[in-house]
């Protein structure tokens, strides 16, 4: 291995990064168990197909949803309190929710888990990516938050394997007790010193409202959700609704909601490793970016083109939906580049769980399209729009790799 690259993982594979990211494979697990479970556990709670389609998006928009207020809630503690309270507060409420998951007896009880579930989940990679972005150099800082993305999203991987091994009850007992146990490792993580450094100055920290009241502020943070709506269109819908998908598709062979996220899953690993890479190399945030835009469009395409294809097939083409949307480490990492130190972790914070929080109008707009359009035509107009205003949004957006993220946000 030459001297260069050993150095580069030395500086970049600290502990921080190694505990953040195997906090994010736990927050990824929990994340997407449900999506895994869908409709066996549906199942078992005595619906049948057709209401398992429209309460699984009933359950997922929950989940979302309380993903869109935690990041709220998370994000300005993570400014005003400190990244690890954060790390620290998160990752007890969702682990708890999930355990409590399975004793679930009726649907109502199991959208209330995932809405809580939901809001511990989203204070996770927002605060690890802000905490890593701080802490490592700037020309090595898209490395670290690559690291994290790439190991954590392997959580889908746990997640199905789990599942294909466990009762669906078991595997939320499993995603709580995986949470719980990484708790005193976090306690051997210090505070970013750039917080700490602004903690003294009388400067308004965490100030989420900020983002809206100020022209140019709501403009940066606009375009920073945009960019990443794409990934969680083809996650939230594509992937997540497959098996509805292969049937409209006219695959005859069983396809399953937990295998194609596998290998959505194992593809995001990828591309999260590649897009970073490439970033790096390129020493431009917006020209990888941009690359992996186009191909993931070129993607979905393929995906369209498979009537009459074996399951195989419709796998792998879930996994090359992954790896071109593998960007959501890059997506992160420029919103966190864009903003100051007083409200960097409010932004790296919620802008993924607006994205996330998009869900529930794309998963809503695709369901009521589909009574139209068909399961393809509904995805086809809801994925025009999400990846035009991703690209839209992207050309507009600055680039951030050379920026000193040690300022304050007037």
């Amino acid at each position: 291995m030459p001297a260069s690259t050993s150095s580069i993982l030395r500086q970049v594979l600290t502990l921080p990064v190694i505990v953040i990211a195997m906090g994010y494979f736990v927050d990824i697990y929990d994340l997407i168990l449900f999506g895994v479970v869908r409709v066996a556990s549906l199942g078992e709670l005595g619906l049948n197909s057709d209401q398992i389609t429209s309460w699984g998006s009933i359950i997922l928009n929950m989940q979302m949803g309380g993903m869109l207020i935690g990041g709220i809630l998370w994000g300005i503690m993570g400014d005003k309190k400190g990244r690890l309270s954060v790390l620290f507060a998160s990752i007890i409420l969702y682990s708890i929710a999930n355990f409590l998951n399975a004793f679930v007896t009726n649907v109502e009880q199991y959208a209330a888990l995932r809405f809580i579930a939901g809001i511990g989940l989203a204070g996770e990679l927002g605060a690890g990516v802000t905490l890593v972005a701080e802490i490592l150099p700037k020309h090595l800082r898209g490395y670290g938050v690559m690291s994290i993305a790439s190991f954590g999203v392997l959580g889908v991987v746990a997640a199905n394997l789990v599942a294909q091994n466990f009762d669906w009850r078991n595997a939320y007992i499993i995603g709580g007790i995986l949470g719980l146990s990484l708790l005193v490792l976090r306690l051997k993580v210090r505070e970013s010193g750039m917080f700490e450094h602004n903690l003294s100055e009388k400067i308004k920290r965490g100030d989420f409202l900020s983002l809206f009241t100020h022209r140019r502020l709501l403009g940066k943070y606009l375009k920073a959700i945009a960019i990443g709506i794409p990934l969680w269109f083809v996650v939230g819908v594509m992937v997540m609704f497959s098996p509805e998908f292969a049937k409209a598709l006219e695959i005859t062979e069983p396809v399953t909601a937990g295998q194609a996220l596998m290998y959505c899953y194992i593809g995001l690993a990828i591309g999260d490793l590649g897009s970073g890479y490439l970033s790096q190399k390129l020493r431009s945030r917006k020209k990888a970016f941009t690359l992996f835009l186009f191909f993931s469009t070129l993607s979905v395409l393929w995906y369209y083109t498979l009537r009459g294809a074996s399951a195989n097939e419709f796998y792998w083409a879930c996994m090359a939906l992954g790896i071109f949307c593998g960007y959501w480490a890059l997506f992160i990492t420029m919103a966190a580049e864009q903003f100051g130190t007083n409200i960097r972790a409010t932004v790296a914070t919620t802008a993924p769980n607006f994205v996330r929080g998009a869900v529930v109008p794309i998963t809503t707009s695709f369901i009521f399209l589909k009574e139209s359009y068909g399961v393809l035509g509904a995805g086809a107009i809801v994925g025009a729009v999400c990846f035009l205003l991703a690209a839209v949004a992207l050309y507009y957006t600055h680039e951030t790799f050379h920026k000193d993220l040690d300022y304050i946000e007037a």
